[in-house]
């Protein structure tokens, strides 16, 4: 017997099978058998459904010989279930990674309860999700088993059967099929949930429910949406046959009224002319089952209740036009609103532009406004530390005002102080551009610092490479750059690249990168402080993975399984994840990135991709694993290993390109496959002779200038004006960065006997953590 048996019905989804049947196949947990019913489906669905049986012994195709729809089409396949647990996935949606995982451990964990219910979001065409607005039913609080009378609220949820795990011995015990027709989920749902003896939840996004922009039931106008009628009438049979669950009726009654009336105000659901028809039927099945009693509402849902259950669809449509016609009016109020705004703000930045410049004051901002960080962020703090009477201020967007020094005022994008302030400040410092509305005054100096050394395309050379540029303005691209003044490099293969890739009169400072002075300036005390701040081990090895984002991807790309990799390698490693700051999405699996310094489900997984300072990260790391991330230059500024993971050159070369074969040129060893990585680990080969040779090699030609004075650097030149004694780079055999604490002095950290919660604490007061 299989753990679970997934349940897929088919029909008319060829375009969307296969995601649906290798999320699936493609699950870390194993032990599962797919049953896929084709319900005669007219398109190229049943050949799919066969050539995925064909090649995985696991997946079991069941043909229809004539269409019944969804309902018998799930029963067909529970009649040949034999898993423990059933759960029903439809096939235009997809399960997450180590989704059944998480569903087999959380069944473990609450004693096998008759039901699991899981999350999930909406995935919408264009890319954007969506949680459910009730999902914080889902909480694992309280009783970690209950019945449904314990948690009544329950049933706001959604009422779909695809967001649930059923034991089917209680199925089969209780008798439970799907009636024919559609809203099937209805009479389904209401009996299984109000029977059930053990009810346990999982918070956790285990379903991508897409969201089709045509095709799906509830986006198609048909008379059958009339159907909802019979299915509640079902579901209140089954109560009448349960007298002992009379007391639901209540219930059942508020959520079928409240149904009804999302069905009647949903636009192109029920067909032109339908809609009185459909509320007076609505009103004869609010008669028939109204039973007093019903649960406290808002005053919105009373209003709706009274409406369908009077069946009043002239005064349901006038107010459904009202409703409209105020909704276009806030929007039309709202848009005047934010011309008028966007005028004013415009006639302020003229004014400004007239008035004297304030020869001491200085903006600075990184990210398009992401917070205090990277190179910016190091040259604001020595530019308070070295220059006289200096006033900064740095643009972010509220959420990250957090991370600004008490000293540095706020500025939030699009104000009136923003425009102010880039009117006026003497200097402005950013590592990508500021508004493209900014007008470069004379007398004004803009010192622009990139963000890394480039190892991709850049700038004019993705003219020819459209699926990287994305519809790139590149006359505003040179427009931007013919406004700076000072351009920061940090090697002499980002000069050559940027004189190309950027033509324009600014002047190149080879000085280094001011954000990876900090490795040559910590100490091992501090290195074992962020260590136990992160909650790594003191024997652990730590892993940085840190990959970079795909151009020829909308959503993230995580083809490397890291509970399958620390299985393989043991308790002796500790893997931080750190996900691409252009997604909100983490690499461990989770559909929620987690806290700051908040751990994954494992103590050897830990998600990292919310802490803002990634030098934290690289300082507290005994080895980095990237793949054409920019942060492996940075990382050998402290001569630690280097591993490249790339499973997708030739897509990667293709849309975007690099400037050297890495593979040629490696910072270390390079895995090509999940395998090869794994071995790499495994066999010491990442901290090998030949591992060290070619990282000397790579920290020669990339780190000549980060010498742990690059901020010094920049500060005297553009603030002071000192041109000449600059201090000299120290050569890369006389530097001493940031070294690894051996377990026994981390053992003797001063944080090291504080309690969780203050070690965190006094990890964030560390100007490591929080500048």
């Amino acid at each position: 017997m299989p753990r679970f048996s997934v349940i897929v019905p088919v029909y008319e989804v060829e375009a969307y099978l296969h995601a649906c049947l290798e999320s699936v196949l493609d699950q870390s947990f194993t032990d599962f058998e797919l049953i896929a019913v084709d319900d005669c489906s007219p398109d190229g669905s049943g050949a799919i459904v066969d050539e995925f049986a064909a090649r995985d012994a696991r997946v079991t195709a069941i043909h229809l010989p004539e269409n019944a729809g969804l309902g018998p089409a799930r029963n067909a396949g529970l009649d040949r279930a034999i898993g423990e647990y059933v759960i029903f996935l439809d096939s235009d949606d997809t399960l997450t990674p180590h989704a059944l995982q998480a569903i087999s451990d959380r069944i473990k964990d609450t004693d096998h309860p008759d039901v699991l219910v899981y999350d999930y979001v909406r995935a919408y065409w264009n890319g954007r999700t969506a949680r459910d607005r009730f999902a914080a039913e889902l909480a694992q609080e309280g009783p970690a088993v209950f019945q449904l009378a314990d948690r009544p609220s329950m049933l706001q949820l959604l009422h779909v059967v695809w967001n649930k795990a059923y034991r089917r011995a209680f199925l089969q015990q209780k008798g439970f099929t799907f009636a024919p027709g559609y809203y099937e989920d209805v009479s389904w749902t209401y009996p299984v949930l109000l029977t059930a003896e053990s009810i346990a939840v999982l918070d956790r996004v285990c379903v991508h429910y897409r969201q089709r922009r045509h095709g799906a039931i509830t986006r198609t106008s048909s008379p059958r949406h009339f159907e909802i009628f019979e299915q509640y009438d079902r579901v209140f049979a089954y109560l009448d046959a349960h007298p002992e669950l009379a007391h639901w009726r209540p219930h059942i009654a508020h959520r079928m009224t409240d149904h009804f009336s999302t069905v009647v105000r949903a636009s192109g659901r029920l067909p032109r002319g339908s809609r009185a028809a459909f509320l007076r039927q609505a009103r004869t099945h609010c008669r028939r089952h109204h039973t007093p009693g019903a649960p406290p509402a808002t005053w919105r849902s009373k209003a709706r209740h009274a409406l369908v259950r009077a069946g009043a669809h002239r005064t349901f449509r006038t107010l459904s036009a009202l409703r409209a016609l105020q909704s276009r009016a806030r929007r039309l109020a709202g848009a005047l609103r934010r011309v008028l705004r966007a005028v004013a703000l415009r006639l302020h930045y003229r004014i400004q532009l007239r008035l004297p410049l304030r020869e001491n004051h200085a903006v600075f901002s990184a990210y398009w406004g992401r917070g205090y960080r990277c190179n910016p962020a190091a040259i604001e703090e020595k530019a308070r530390e070295m220059v006289p009477g200096i006033r900064t201020a740095w643009i972010a967007h509220s959420g990250h005002h957090t991370t600004i020094p008490a000293a540095t005022r706020c500025l939030s994008p699009g104000s009136a102080a923003y425009w102010t302030a880039l009117a006026r400040s003497k200097y402005l410092v950013n590592n990508v551009n500021f508004d493209r509305k900014l007008v470069k005054r004379r007398g004004q100096i803009f010192l622009q610092t990139q963000h890394g050394t480039p190892l991709k395309h850049m700038g004019l050379d993705l003219m020819e490479r459209p699926a990287a540029a994305r519809g790139m303005e590149f006359a505003q691209l040179m427009a931007n750059a013919d406004k700076w003044d000072y351009l920061l490099s940090s090697n002499p293969h980002s000069s050559r690249v940027w004189r190309n890739v950027f033509p324009a009169a600014y002047t190149t400072l080879e000085y280094g990168y001011p954000r990876n002075d900090i490795y040559q300036h910590a100490t091992a005390e501090d290195v074992a402080r962020l260590r136990q701040s992160f909650g790594i081990p003191r024997d652990s090895v730590a892993i940085l993975y840190a990959p970079t984002h795909r151009d020829y991807r909308r959503t993230p790309r995580h083809s490397l399984d890291l509970e399958r990799m620390l299985r393989a390698l043991g308790p002796g490693f500790t893997v931080l994840t750190r996900a691409h700051y252009f997604y909100d999405r983490p690499i461990t699996g989770a559909e929620t990135a987690l806290p700051m310094d908040g751990r994954a489900e494992t103590s050897q997984l830990i998600d990292v991709s919310n802490y803002p300072h990634i030098e934290s990260l690289c300082l507290a790391s005994d080895v980095l694993v990237t793949d054409f991330s920019s942060l492996m230059f940075d990382y050998a500024n402290l001569d630690r290993p280097i591993v490249i993971y790339a499973d997708d050159w030739q897509a990667y070369e293709a849309a975007r390109g690099t400037y050297f074969d890495l593979r040629s040129f490696p910072p270390g060893p390079v895995a090509q496959t999940e395998d090869e990585l794994i071995d790499v680990f495994a066999t010491g080969t990442w901290r090998s002779p030949r591992s060290t040779q070619h990282r000397a090699a790579f920290r020669q030609r990339f780190c000549p200038y980060d010498d742990g004075r690059a901020a010094e650097r920049v500060v005297r030149h553009v603030f002071l004006g000192e041109t000449a004694g600059l201090p000299s780079f120290v050569p890369l055999q006389d530097r001493r960065p940031a070294p690894i604490p051996d377990p026994a002095f981390a053992a003797e950290s001063s944080v090291s006997d504080l309690p969780t919660e203050q070690h965190q604490a006094a990890a964030r007061r560390s100007p490591l953590v929080e500048p």
